[in-house]
């Protein structure tokens, strides 16, 4: 078996124990999301023409695929510091890029699982898009982008307080102000020019205008499969200097 597909197929497999309890955790933020901000917040509210539920979904899908992409970052760490599986890693006849491989794989898998959670709960609220290829590359991309970077940032930190401090103050931030849940028009020019460089702005950019069935936005497709490569290669170097 090649070394990226056993990496793969380890971490498949302890989903596989505990995938009910995964499917309901995925549920619980985007259906508190959409009653709370679509229906107590936005039910008479409308957004560049659209209700805000409908402006609303694709910010959505975006943010919860850049979180379930990160998320491996806190399994990696469990792994390292608790069960010492990365010593294993270590001896095994692994490449770094298999690892990285295999790891950034999973992070995919589980984003698109979170993104099919999001497009059930959104149906049974009477959100209907037409999910076209356009839309599952943008998500394809921004879970490859957080999944590389969630494996660079597992290879760096040194305890489980530290991951808890970049999530505290990057991934969160930029769930709430990369245009998921308004549009970035809105924000003052200064902080607005900011944002823009985000990855989660293009990623939410490419989803909705995807969803929307509009021209596609090909330099934020661009901009996403660039970063994606460069934090993947990073990734590579962060394993090799993570060698005990």
């Amino acid at each position: 078996m090649r070394g990226w597909m056993a990496i793969y197929y380890r971490e498949i497999l302890i989903l596989k124990q505990r995938f009910f309890r995964q499917l309901a955790s995925m549920s619980v933020m985007p259906l508190l999301y959409i009653v709370a901000f679509g229906y107590g917040v936005g039910e008479k509210v409308t957004v560049d023409g659209v209700s805000y539920m409908m402006f609303m979904v694709p910010g959505l899908l975006a943010m919860n695929s850049m979180v379930q992409g990160f998320s491996i970052a806190a399994e990696i760490n469990i792994a390292r510091f608790y069960w010492r599986v990365f010593e294993e890693f270590q001896a095994a006849p692994i490449s770094h890029v298999a690892y990285v491989t295999g790891e950034v794989l999973f992070g995919i898998t589980k984003a698109l699982m979170g993104a099919g959670v999001i497009i059930i709960l959104s149906w049974f609220f009477g959100v209907r898009f037409s999910y076209n290829v356009y839309f599952w590359l943008a998500l394809f991309l921004n879970a490859f982008l957080f999944a590389s970077i969630a494996v660079s940032l597992a290879m760096l930190v040194k305890s489980h307080a530290d991951q808890a401090l970049l999530v505290n103050f990057i991934i969160t931030p930029m769930g709430f102000l990369g245009g998921t849940f308004f549009p970035l028009e809105r924000m003052p020019h200064i902080l607005r020019e900011v944002l823009d460089y985000l990855p989660i702005t293009h990623a939410a950019k490419a989803i909705r205008q995807a969803l929307f069935n509009q021209p596609p936005a090909f330099d934020s497709y661009a901009v996403l499969l660039v970063l994606g490569v460069v934090f993947f290669i990073a990734a590579v170097f962060c394993v090799d200097r993570a060698k005990e």
